[in-house]
């Protein structure tokens, strides 16, 4: 298959038209906007085999995709950080109603606010609907997330979230493609009580999803997307996450010195945590948006050994978005000079998409 060379977002558009998708539904919003842009622009759409649809806010895209669910295909709900607020009725119960084909929710966060109110991190909603979320570093996992994605949907019978960051979805990378997936049949659930959320039923299925908590966090250990690096200076651990990763072995040249934790899939692989937080004197901790992972490992070790870095110690700007160059200051290392552009060019207010 031809490499491609695409933005973040349209790297898991094509990931996802690759693993099967039957159909995809959205509400336009940066920087999720270009997801489905460039399914509307696809072969797949204009020979009928895939559904591709704006819809008029972010709780019908998802109701769509949960009622293609229900009816055995594969398929996704795209919207931004704050769309997910608007979402968050049907995908919390959607979690306790669970998936029959594949279901994907793709927020995109706008760490900094580039084009939003807000910074707020989508990955507290998994926490509150107990449910899986994928958390990619670079353009090939951006690919690769949907048919994962999908088959842990599948497996676990939940929807599955997976989380970009504004540098991720709208910079450029290549991409290696695979061989297209058939799209699934048709296939009525063999339940359908449990998809009638009267109290009766949810709290059954309300209990089977606690119940199952552990088997997602031993899928988070097994994840490709979860992975311990040894180092051999362990002074200093780094836990980075999403494109956090990518910035480490940037700056590094990518051989980091320090055992790194990649953190790719949540819930917390807490086995994998625990593994650096036993070899390291001090751990880093580097992610986009709130200090979600650096706060759930202190739960996991004593309040001194070892010591806890990050965005709640100040090593990292409590607000604001990750850079190579403030990864690399708080590793300690060099920064090139930044130098001004030569042309300031004329500023240009925000405006509102044509129509």
């Amino acid at each position: 298959m031809p490499k491609l060379f695409l933005l973040g977002d349209e790297a898991l558009a094509q990931g996802a038209i690759d693993a099967g998708l039957s159909g995809a539904y959205a509400y336009p919003g940066t920087p999720s906007t270009e997801i489905t842009e460039y399914l509307l622009k696809s072969p797949e759409l204009r020979s009928g085999k895939i559904t591709v649809r704006w819809t008029a806010n972010e709780k019908t895209a998802l109701e769509a995709a949960l009622g293609m669910s229900y009816a055995g295909v594969r398929a996704m709900a795209s919207m931004k950080h704050v769309g997910l607020n608007v979402a968050a009725d049907p995908f919390i119960n959607a979690a306790i109603s669970g998936a029959n084909g594949g279901l994907i929710v793709n927020v995109a966060d706008d760490p900094s606010m580039h084009s939003s109110q807000n910074e707020q991190d989508s990955r507290l909603y998994t926490e509150l609907a107990l449910v899986p979320c994928i958390e990619p570093a670079d353009h090939q996992e951006a690919y690769d997330a949907p048919s994962y994605a999908f088959d842990l949907a599948e497996r676990l019978r939940v929807p599955v979230l997976i989380r970009l960051t504004t540098r991720l979805a709208h910079s450029r990378g290549p991409i290696s493609r695979r061989e297209g997936r058939p799209q699934n049949r048709l296939r009525p659930p063999e339940d359908t009580s449990r998809y009638i959320l009267l109290p009766a039923n949810a709290r059954a299925s309300y209990a089977d999803l606690v119940r199952r908590q552990r088997e997602f966090v031993r899928e988070s250990e097994g994840s490709p997307f979860n992975a311990l690096f040894p180092g051999e200076d362990e002074g200093l651990g780094i836990i980075a996450s999403g494109i956090a990763y990518t910035y480490v072995l940037e700056v590094t040249g990518g051989a980091p010195r320090y055992p790194v934790l990649k953190i790719g899939q949540y819930p917390i692989p807490t086995r994998l945590v625990e593994g650096i937080l036993n070899r390291c004197e001090r751990v880093l901790v580097l992610e986009e948006g709130y200090p979600y992972i650096e706060g759930k490992i202190r739960g996991l070790t004593p309040r001194k050994s070892p010591e806890i870095l990050g965005r709640l110690t100040g090593e990292i700007t409590r607000t604001g978005e990750l850079s190579p160059r403030i990864v690399a200051e708080a590793l300690g290392l060099g920064t090139e000079e930044v130098r001004p552009p030569s042309k300031i060019p004329v500023p240009r207010p925000p405006a509102l998409c044509p129509g």
